[in-house]
């Protein structure tokens, strides 16, 4: 008799959910049900193999997707009295480990997490103490590059023998000093946390250890996008039972620029050879003539492992190519066409839709324009919630109630609301700690002895520290949202937003909606329920602040939709040199991977998909004329049709048309065409770049100085050569 947790799965999903032990390598293509394989098999392991949660650990990238798979694995396994399984994401797993254990690396458990503001602050304050300036070295890059070296596990000291130019070496420089800032503060930034349990784990194999017997079947979501750092951390935990099963999708490894590598999933194979693979490549999300098209652009790149996405669903519109005027008339077509799916309906319901672009800065015409149409919508990856002013102010307050070290929420609000504590007066405190090698908070508490400062100003740290402590007290029997009321109360801050205007009104809704963020937490211990509160509050991405109550259409980029999906999907912005973007096209691993983003962005799509380009953008302050994307051009005529009548052709534009661009010559009958798609150029004017296309005597060419961008020149006389 078959097991209740395997009704309803398909054959390929049962061979993942049934494997027991050994290493399990699930392939699972976009829509194919891969959350549901997962959730089961944890269940399976529960209730038919007998497996203790207390040795099932699943891990994986959002709190979205993590909330997810706790809601399922708990329904799966309703009314049977075993407890819930370790699962989460990366992040938050490691925090745990991190609570118990970081004392062993000399830092106190009750550390704090810096989100990308707090990291860019403590950089300036860094540099501004060694005489670096901010305006001639961006602190926003030298935290990129460190952030890059950290998921790659390289440490401050190893990072010297991998800096190559003026730049890195600055980096080399700053790298230790901005370690020894976080470490003083007792905080540690988002890539830390990885990296700090790695070095946890490789420091004291007793902890090691201790988790591997805790964790003894692990399953790892989305493996496809996991960087050098969490490969390590997964590695060392499943090395002595090799339990392990990854779930993923080459063709949607989407995130390099933030350390992912696809050779993870594409090697796993090699790391654990005696592997199950399974390929799950039945779609239970888009139409097939959707799939079809899809297949078509993923089937071009080299690395994979292949694979056909089908579908039992019959039936389905044919995919719509809208061609635009320029970029104000590309997002009329996509409210327009909303617009008209929607006649007629008493309760529109603007959540089917969704916008997807390649950078942000296509948003705004889209706002401008959808305000204009009166349909709502709502952005994912604007201002978040957690990093407007009011919201961090009360954040950091709390922080400094735990954690006294944390300098840059001090710094944040020792003046807010004002309390005759000004720059120069400050300046003297973080003089005196620097001198004498102590936090900023002991120096304020030492104020008189701060030769600078007159009574009047010791007098005004004083009164501060008097009302920290008495935060702090308050701590110790109020929970998370009391201690909000309390910090709002006590502090004054309250008053400063109750102002009588309009915008501090919505300061104060933000902060009644943050009491309520709280409150999930009011159920745990006083003390504790305002950490693990902070400690939830840092690791929550955009995604997971999406409304899904709020009846508007999404705007998001490629890269927030992964995981997603949506009735109708507009793509917007297929033009090349824009998606794909300008700096792929003569680089074939950067194509391979912007071919991947179109894929994910295709497969979002139930129902309906529209692929809109504009003939000009204004985009960066720059007109440009532009190449329809390649892309297009890769999916079969028979699956699309395009408003401006026909099927898509890659030179639609007339050449005439295009800026600094001559009159097309047309090839003799028997004239060699001496490029190709593809070839690699170089101009004597624009650079390097790489052949888009050669029709008619018109050579199209890509340029890699994106101030240059696309150019179409006449053949004939084109200074150009191969390179």
């Amino acid at each position: 008799m078959m097991s209740k947790i395997l009704e309803g799965l398909n054959d390929k999903q049962i061979e993942a959910v049934t494997h027991f032990t050994g290493p399990l390598l699930v392939v699972a293509g976009a829509g194919s049900g891969k959350t549901r394989a997962l959730t089961h098999r944890i269940a399976y392991l529960i209730k038919e193999r007998n497996v203790s949660p207390w040795n099932i650990l699943a891990v994986t990238f959002t709190n979205k997707a993590a909330n997810e798979m706790k809601k399922r694995v708990k329904n799966l396994l309703a009314n049977t009295g075993y407890s819930e399984p370790t699962i989460g994401t990366f992040h938050s797993v490691c925090v745990r480990i991190l609570r118990k254990d970081i004392y062993r690396l000399n830092y106190e458990n009750s550390f704090v997490i810096y989100d990308g503001t707090d990291q860019q602050i403590l950089m300036k304050q860094i540099m501004e103490n060694f005489g670096l300036d901010p305006k001639r070295l961006n602190p926003k890059a030298i935290l990129s590059h460190i952030s890059n070296a950290k998921n790659q596990l390289i440490g401050p000291k190893e990072y010297t023998s991998y800096a190559h130019d003026n730049f890195s070496e600055k980096v080399a420089q700053i790298y230790p000093m901005y370690q020894n800032a976080l470490r003083k503060n007792n905080a540690l930034d988002f890539d830390d946390i990885i990296m700090r349990t790695v070095e946890l784990f490789e420091k004291f194999p007793e902890v090691l250890e201790e988790y591997r017997e805790k964790f003894k079947f692990i399953s790892v979501d989305e493996y496809q996008d996991t960087n050098r750092a969490q490969y390590t951390l997964i590695n060392l935990l499943a090395a002595k039972y090799q339990n392990i099963c990854v779930i993923g999708d080459a063709d949607q490894s989407i995130y390099s620029w933030r350390g992912a590598t696809i050779q993870n999933i594409l090697d796993f194979e090699k790391d654990y050879s005696n592997t199950k693979v399974v390929v799950m490549d039945q779609n239970y999300r888009s139409s097939q003539l959707i799939l079809d098209a899809s297949n078509d652009i993923i089937e071009k790149n080299i690395k994979r492992k292949s694979k056909i996405l089908w579908t039992a669903r019959t039936g389905g519109e044919k995919i719509r190519h809208f061609v635009a005027d320029n970029e104000r008339h590309e997002a009329e077509l996509a409210a327009q066409e909303i617009n008209t799916l929607l006649i007629g309906s008493e309760s529109p319901n603007y959540n089917d839709f969704v916008v997807l672009y390649r950078t942000n800065a296509q948003s705004r015409i889209f706002e401008e324009i959808f305000l204009r149409y009166g349909i709502p919508y709502r952005i994912v990856g604007g201002l978040r919630f957690y990093e407007r002013k009011e919201i961090k102010d009360i954040i950091a307050y709390l922080r400094v109630i735990q954690n006294t070290n944390d300098s840059v929420s001090l710094l944040r609000i020792i003046n807010t609301p004002a309390r005759k504590i000004g720059g120069k007066t400050l300046e003297a405190a973080r003089d005196f700690a620097i001198k004498n090698n102590i936090s900023l908070y002991k120096a304020v508490l030492l104020s008189n002895d701060i030769p600078e400062l007159s009574s009047t100003k010791s007098e005004a740290f004083e009164k501060f520290i008097k009302l920290i402590k008495e935060l702090q007290e308050a701590n110790l029997s109020r929970n998370a949202s009391g201690m909000i009321k309390t910090v709002l109360s006590s502090t004054g801050y309250k008053k400063m937003v109750d102002d009588g205007t309009v915008e501090g009104e919505s300061r104060s809704e933000n902060i009644s909606e943050l009491i309520s963020v709280a409150q999930k937490y009011d159920k745990l211990e006083p003390g504790v329920s305002l950490s693990i509160f902070l400690e939830e509050v840092s690791l929550i991405a955009d995604i997971d602040m999406v409304n899904d109550n709020e009846n508007a259409v999404t705007f998001m980029t490629v890269h927030s939709a992964k995981g997603l999906e949506f009735p109708y999907v507009f793509i917007a912005g297929l033009e090349e040199g824009i998606f794909p973007h300008n700096r792929s096209l003569l680089d074939r691993d950067e194509l391979e991977e912007e071919r991947r983003l179109m894929y994910v962005a295709m497969t979002r799509a139930k129902d309906a998909l529209y692929l809109l380009h504009a003939r000009e953008r204004l985009l960066y302050g720059e007109t440009r004329m532009n190449v329809p994307s390649q892309f297009l051009t890769d999916i079969d005529e028979s699956l699309i049709i395009s408003n401006f009548g026909g099927h898509i052709v890659r030179q639609h534009i007339s050449v005439a048309e295009m800026k600094d661009t001559p009159i097309p010559i047309e090839a003799d009958e028997g004239m060699k065409i001496p490029f190709g798609s593809g070839d690699k150029v170089a101009h004597n004017i624009f650079g390097k770049g790489i052949v888009v296309d050669v029709k008619g005597g018109v050579i199209t060419v890509a340029f890699e100085d994106s101030k240059v961008g696309i150019k179409k020149l006449a053949l004939s006389i084109a200074p150009l050569k191969r390179i």
